[in-house]
């Protein structure tokens, strides 16, 4: 004799919540690190002016048929390399406590953030300072003033690691502030020999 069959349940339950959209904690830490890294970036405009103000200039000179550098023992190249990095540096050690202080926690979404942000803002600097610098073509400069009268060499950036300077001081300091001064979690209340209530358990 047949028996009756049991309900099949194996059906499609309730539809479970769809995973594959970010959550509202979420979105909001990604909508503040883009805000982060805008205007981090936008803040490279004077790193820009702060470089080409104390950036040392390297003079040549036309002589004869070709252009020298008028002190060949010169270091200026080097010295504009140094002070961008060094302003980038510190750039970014402000840059970081300044998001720090007005978010008042850390997370891998600000620091993601400073980074993109501080790479953006060495390239606008990089490329402000050479735009609003001494003449581009050397040989049209050269004209321009003359034979035997120094002028200025266009503004370099002959180390482009100095690009990450930015980002990296912002990384370490941003870290450095969250593990000193960052919200703490809250760690959990020690179980009793006969679990949280103790021996007497509940009244």
């Amino acid at each position: 004799m047949p028996y009756p069959s049991a309900p099949d349940h194996s059906g499609p339950g309730p539809s479970a919540p769809d995973q594959s959209e970010p959550g509202p904690e979420l979105r909001a830490e990604l909508v503040q690190a883009a805000l982060v890294a805008i205007g981090v970036a936008v803040s490279g405009v004077l790193l820009g002016l702060v470089w080409l103000w104390l950036a040392p200039r390297v003079p040549l000179v036309w002589i004869g048929d070709k252009i020298y550098p008028k002190d060949a023992e010169g270091e200026q190249a080097m010295g504009a390399d140094a002070v961008f990095a060094l302003w980038a540096l510190a750039f970014g050690a402000v840059s970081a406590a300044v998001v720090f202080w007005f978010f008042r926690r850390g997370g891998i979404a600000l620091v993601v953030g400073l980074a993109i942000g501080g790479v953006l803002a060495s390239v606008i600097a990089w490329r402000l300072g050479v735009w609003l610098g001494p003449e581009s073509s050397i040989e049209a400069h050269a004209r321009a003033v003359g034979r035997g009268m120094s002028f200025d060499s266009p503004l370099k950036l002959g180390a482009k690691g100095a690009l990450l300077a930015w980002s990296l001081a912002a990384m370490a300091v941003h870290l450095g502030l969250t593990a000193l001064f960052g919200p703490r979690d809250e760690e959990p209340a020690e179980l009793g020999p006969q679990g949280p209530l103790g021996p007497q358990g509940p009244k």
